[in-house]
């Protein structure tokens, strides 16, 4: 081999093609233009009214934000679509967990969309305690209508907190109504002091039930039935027939001992299968018959401004409470306090009333 020739060996680096860069600048841009904060409020409520789903999820989100500059253009948004808002029939669906909650929303939402109804599905996932994480699978469990172009679903975390997700959920509810949705079906998390705080977002409150789980009646609070403008035996189908047909007779003779509702409506039981559908038509036809009769007595407008009354005061409540825990000197006089009752030196009335009196004399 000449000297002069080159030696090439396998093991030789080439040189390679120039690498393209890791992040792709245009994509950045454009997600930068689509940034919520980046909106106006015209356009969100433009685009809002026009049945944008990517705009209003995206104004949802806010709502759902905890940062102060999200928490404002939500609001800002709010206040312009709630001229545009409150048309809606809003349905609250409970039930304890495998009642079939999610099927029995997707079968009547079908039922209704297929009837031109435009339907929003506001499914609350309870979050774990632990890591604050929600699954959210509501999408999932209701593959059809999740993909119906009349309905929207949109599941939410509790992330813990009942009064967050009460009022989350009525300003995404505004929005819903907003966009053009009629019926607004909200399902709870079945647990806890869920059912009375979306009866208080709700026109017709719809309470799932199952027969042959035990003793029904037995298993039931008296408060969730008293709340109940229907309560609907589901997965009435095959060999549970005859099962949710006692456990019907069961429920309407337990209904006689209450007192008779506000509304003047006698709430009705019935059965159903989701699975099959039977019984879907007779349930929409009672929210129907319950919304025309609240309507001509004046009891549908006045139940609402009960309930923005109760927004306003919930609001006033968490505000008054979150303004007295942020402040610095309430926390270093709570500190000091606290251990003074765990002493025992002190009485917690005591100490809360000198919180108070702290907290009244720097406000004056």
């Amino acid at each position: 081999m000449s000297k002069k020739q080159e030696f090439k060996s396998a093991m030789n680096v080439m040189d390679g093609i120039e690498q393209p860069a890791q992040v792709n600048a245009d994509a950045v841009s454009k997600l930068k233009a689509k940034r919520p904060l980046a909106m106006s409020t015209t356009e969100f409520v433009d685009g809002i009214r026009a049945g944008n789903r990517t705009i209003l999820s995206k104004a949802i989100t806010m709502i759902e934000s905890a940062l102060h500059a999200h928490q404002q253009k939500a609001q800002e948004i709010i206040n312009a679509c709630l001229p545009h808002s409150g048309k809606s029939i809003r349905i609250g669906i409970t039930g304890v967990p495998g009642v079939g909650k999610s099927t029995f929303i997707e079968a009547l939402g079908l039922h209704l969309t297929g009837k031109d109804h435009q339907v929003a599905v506001l499914a609350i996932d309870p979050s774990s305690t632990r890591s604050k994480g929600s699954i959210l699978g509501d999408k999932t469990r209701m593959e059809q209508l999740s993909v119906d172009s009349r309905a929207y679903i949109r599941p939410s975390p509790s992330a813990g907190s009942l009064g967050g997700v009460a009022r989350k959920t009525r300003e995404t509810i505004i929005l819903c109504e907003a966009a053009g949705f009629d019926v607004i079906m909200v399902e709870t998390v079945g647990v806890g002091q869920s059912e009375t705080t979306v009866r208080s977002m709700v026109d017709f409150f719809l309470l799932l039930m199952l027969a042959g789980a035990g003793d029904e009646l037995q298993g039931m609070k008296r408060g969730i039935m008293e709340m109940a403008d229907a309560i609907i035996i589901n997965k009435a189908d095959g060999d549970n027939i005859n099962k949710a047909r006692a456990a019907r007779i069961e429920y309407k003779n337990a209904l006689h001992l209450y007192p008779p509702p506000e509304s003047g409506w006698i709430p009705v039981v019935d059965v159903c299968s989701a699975r099959t559908g039977t019984g879907i038509e007779t349930t929409w036809d009672y929210v129907m018959d319950f919304t025309e009769k609240t309507k001509s007595s004046g009891f549908f407008e006045e139940q609402r401004k009960q309930q923005f009354r109760q927004v306003l005061t919930e609001t006033i409540d968490q505000a008054l409470k979150r303004d007295f825990y942020n402040r610095k000197d309430i926390s270093h006089a709570l500190a000091r306090y606290e251990k003074e009752v765990l002493a025992g030196n002190l009485s917690p009335y005591t100490a809360a009333a000198m919180l108070l009196t702290i907290s009244s004399e720097v406000v004056r």
